[in-house]
């Protein structure tokens, strides 16, 4: 039986390498400025850099699926949380709030169907919803952003998807310095435990806070120097036990000393280069 939250042991999780979203150094160069990348990635190096990555899903133990590549995909396809949520009721495509994302849902949707996973049902336009802007907290509580790529018709056709046995907080997020950046939800919290979550507080409402801390839930706070970084996007694996992104000492010492064991990649030409770190690069199918 399938659980649903962040930080339960992942059994079962989807990723597309970077040399099946990149593809080749001529895609590289076509696609990184127009998608607001801050360098063009080194593919031989991404490549390098993802192998590392993915060893660490499989010490894990998890089950690991590969999506392949699509002409219609961008190199943003390295990304797979933000296409399709899972729910209890199956999955949910998203449709993205990047346009030249869209084609996403529908190809790694397909992939998981020959799986074996049903489709709950997807977001429709004017809706606007992506994956890196959702968060399950226990299985009655979830969370959604509000914000640059989805918006409030995504968000209630969600609640009608996650039905009323599952309490939707909404968080308004900040607005991102370019309409085109990327501020998910994802940016300012990663749970780790049921009980613990890796937060950058100046970004936090009062309201969210408040919220997490009735569920019982304490914090690892994001230092101000490593926020920029990417320091608050952490994949726990299991309880208390993450992938990060290496070079960031304060979060990587907050976690530990809550209990937390933590294996870090390089990720500068897969994670810092594209704003997308190890929460991003995967999308849980299950955990137990």
């Amino acid at each position: 039986m399938s659980r649903f939250n962040e930080y339960s042991t992942i059994a079962q999780v989807a990723i597309r390498t970077a040399a099946n979203a990149f593809v080749s150094t001529a895609q590289l160069e076509q696609q990184w400025q127009p998608l607001r990348f801050h360098e063009q990635p080194d593919l031989d190096e991404a490549n390098i850099e993802y192998h590392q990555f993915k060893q660490l899903l499989a010490a894990a133990g998890a089950e690991i699926i590969e999506l392949a590549a699509a002409d219609n995909l961008t190199i943003d396809s390295i990304y797979t949380r933000d296409s399709i949520l899972v729910s209890p009721n199956g999955l949910i495509l998203c449709n993205m709030g990047r346009a030249s994302r869209t084609p996403e849902a529908k190809i790694n949707a397909a992939a998981y169907q020959a799986l074996g996973h049903r489709v709950a049902g997807q977001i429709t336009a004017p809706g606007t919803l992506e994956g890196g802007d959702f968060i399950w907290l226990d299985d009655q509580h979830a969370a959604v952003g509000l914000g640059p790529r989805t918006n409030a018709e995504g968000i209630r056709q969600l609640k009608e998807l996650l039905g009323s046995d599952v309490e939707l907080h909404v968080v308004e997020l900040p607005e991102p310095d370019h309409p085109d950046d990327v501020l998910h939800l994802m940016s300012i919290i990663s749970p780790i435990d049921a009980n613990l979550a890796l937060i950058y507080r100046p970004f936090m409402p009062a309201s969210f806070i408040a919220w997490l801390d009735d569920l019982g839930v304490k914090f690892v706070d994001v230092p101000e120097r490593e926020y920029p970084i990417m320091g608050c996007n952490v994949l726990a694996i299991a309880p208390r036990s993450a992938i990060m992104l290496e070079n960031l000492p304060g979060v990587k010492s907050g976690l530990e000393q809550a209990g937390c064991t933590v294996a870090t990649y390089k990720g500068l030409e897969i994670s810092r280069k594209g704003e997308g770190g190890p929460t991003c690069l995967t999308r849980p199918l299950k955990r137990l």
